[in-house]
């Protein structure tokens, strides 16, 4: 019986002891985020409540577990688990830990920074070494936990030996691999491309949405998402609509009859855009801009404050120009002649036009 009991006593005053603290801790964190609201930190540290409360139970576990009294044949493979469950618990909470610093100094920045351009690149750096940072502390944890079983540690010389070896087979092996690694790191503190940046990608229009190590998701405006390694936005050329400045510049472009009222045409192309939103006010114009044997060539330009405006206002102006043209100046739209070729009774008489042979000028034949 003392063998049943000794274990629960053990593990229930080491579960006890870790919601008490637990508790404790998270009211110090919510109190001080109280008395400072300044501070973003406090806020995403509470998320740190339950990796703490797992790695302070298998402390005290693995601290304790000596006085319940465990079978000599269990003991090594209780202590065993307790190692491990207390390496994966700090890890986790060093993972968390890392991010809630990193969101509270990102959160922090962009409350006090007006620069859209500046925040997104922050924001995908800031982003790219927590995802470093997570990776480093998997791979130590790993690394920690074939440590502590002995047949690790015993072959660890022979590991080191090969260490040159090895590195060198993988590298080779997934070249490909630390290729996207490197341009990850690159996109992130080179200023590439950053998360929320517009542009088009392989032809597709978009929106930067994630930037990993290897890869990144452009959402497009269909609500589709394309994966593409990172390597490609540093191997090959791309459109950014938003690298320094979201503003653009539309153009829509109308094939209409030469009799067209121009100055017309403009008053009225003012007259949409100062009714319209989406038009930011900095620039406007109508000219033309080519001209054939039936049609002219009419570009309307006008600007817009970022990628979406400027493709709704391009539509706008597009719609509302050939209702205006179509309700108010027929004949401004382009026609196709259809009138029948002139016959035989109407075509010039040949013979006289013809050219005569005194008319011919001075030449042998003449003299």
């Amino acid at each position: 019986m003392e063998n049943v009991i000794r274990p629960l006593i053990v593990a229930g005053g080491a579960v006890v002891i870790t919601l008490v603290v637990g508790w404790a801790v998270d009211q110090a964190v919510r109190r001080i985020g109280r008395r400072h609201p300044e501070s973003p930190l406090w806020g995403p540290l509470r998320r740190c409540r339950v990796p703490f409360q797992l790695a302070l139970c298998a402390a005290l576990l693995r601290g304790a577990y000596g006085y319940a009294h465990i079978a000599r044949d269990h003991r090594a493979a209780v202590g065993q688990a307790l190692v491990l469950f207390l390496i994966a618990a700090c890890a986790w909470l060093a993972v968390r830990v890392a991010a809630a610093v990193v969101e509270s100094s990102y959160a922090r920045f962009a409350s006090t920074n007006q620069d859209a351009a500046r925040v997104r690149r922050v924001r995908t750096q800031v982003t790219l070494i927590q995802r470093v940072v997570s990776v480093t502390v998997g791979v130590v944890a790993v690394a920690a936990m074939l440590l502590t079983f002995p047949a690790m540690r015993t072959i660890g010389a022979s590991l080191l030996a090969s260490a040159g070896i090895i590195g060198i087979v993988a590298g080779v092996a997934a070249q490909s691999t630390l290729a996207n690694v490197f341009a990850g790191l690159q996109i992130a503190f080179g200023d590439i491309v950053r998360i929320g940046d517009v542009g088009v990608f392989e032809g597709e229009w978009g929106t930067v949405e994630e930037i990993t190590l290897t890869y990144l998701v452009v959402r497009t405006w269909d609500e589709r998402r394309i994966t593409m390694p990172v390597s490609y936005f540093t191997s090959k050329p791309f459109e950014n609509w938003s690298r320094n400045n979201p503003r653009m510049t539309g153009t829509v472009f109308f094939h209409l009859d030469h009799a067209t009222p121009i100055d017309l045409m403009r008053e009225h192309l003012h007259d949409i855009l100062k009714d319209c939103a989406e038009w930011d006010g900095r620039a406007w114009g109508l000219v033309i801009t080519d001209t054939t044997p039936t049609t002219i060539q009419v570009r309307a330009l006008a600007t817009a404050k970022d990628a979406d405006d400027i493709w709704n206002l391009r539509c706008i102006l597009r719609e509302q120009l050939i209702a205006w043209l179509r309700h108010e100046h027929p004949y401004a739209l382009p026609r196709i002649n259809t009138a029948p070729a002139p016959g035989l009774a109407e075509a010039p008489d040949r013979e006289a036009a013809a050219p005569r042979s005194n008319d011919m000028g001075p030449g042998p034949g003449n003299r």
